[in-house]
């Protein structure tokens, strides 16, 4: 109990040292020029003049008193948009331009945000962005998963996004390095195509053969279902198997995705 209390009082005299500084002219103007906004949950500080950089906006009728806001339970101005976009919404207002992340594909929502908080300048650049992405043609790309010695036996995926058969492959990739250590010289991967060694068909399903002792990545079947539940979460549909002489899925040659 008396540590306690010794700490306390010397929180308490760090306390009384520094609240001189609250007093002076600098100290206030800078607390003032700060604000706390609650934007569906999500908590942003920032300067009141990034919110009234742009006039006639909701954000500067809000600092300014012309537009009323309620407060939540601290006392911050609470928003009930999307708080997540948000941020991209204040750094429009912090840097005068849109940038967004790489693979952004929520403009059409951001464009609400942008029409709610009447930033122009923001609808004008996401239109401007949405309309070169639908000009833009997304080139099908593909990935060959094919027998070093016979390329009639393998796998092809063809997708119209880049970057989801570079994340097929990198999974095939990660589990081939979780099982060997480095490649041999029978795995060898260009840009579009994995060449094994060769293949081993069975009863239990055709296996990529890494060694001569018959060391296996795994079956066509389990690379064909994992392929298609990777899709599935980032949003793509199985368009077709591009071979439906085989019958199902499982026994195609070829999966064709798009978003």
């Amino acid at each position: 109990m008396e540590r306690k209390i010794n700490r306390r009082e010397k929180e308490k005299e760090y306390e009384g040292k520094h609240n001189s500084l609250e007093d002076t002219d600098q100290g206030k103007n800078c607390k003032s020029t700060l604000m706390t906004l609650n934007v569906g949950g999500y908590l942003y500080i920032t300067q009141k003049q990034t919110l009234t950089k742009y006039p006639d906006t909701f954000l500067e009728g809000i600092v300014n008193g012309k537009i009323l806001c309620p407060f939540d339970a601290d006392g911050h101005y609470f928003i009930d948009r999307d708080g997540l976009l948000f941020r991209h919404v204040l750094n429009f207002l912090r840097n005068g331009e849109l940038l967004l992340p790489e693979g952004f594909r929520e403009n059409q929502l951001l464009a609400q945000e942008a029409e709610f908080f009447q930033l122009k300048g923001l609808a004008d650049e996401v239109k401007s962005r949405w309309e070169k992405e639908q000009l833009t043609p997304r080139e099908t790309t593909f990935l060959e998963i094919t027998d070093n010695h016979d390329r009639s036996q393998g796998l092809r995926i063809f997708c119209n996004a880049p970057d989801f058969i570079s994340k097929i492959k990198s999974r095939i990739v990660l589990v081939s390095k979780s099982r060997l250590d480095g490649f041999p010289e029978e795995f060898s991967i260009s840009s579009n195509i994995i060449q094994f060694k060769y293949f081993i068909k069975s009863e239990n399903g055709t296996r990529l053969v890494l060694k001569e002792d018959n060391t296996f990545v795994c079956t066509l079947e389990t690379l064909k279902f994992e392929a298609i539940m990777m899709a599935l979460k980032c949003g793509f549909r199985l368009l077709t198997s591009l071979d439906c002489s085989k019958g199902s899925i499982v026994h195609s040659d070829a999966l064709h995705f798009i978003k």
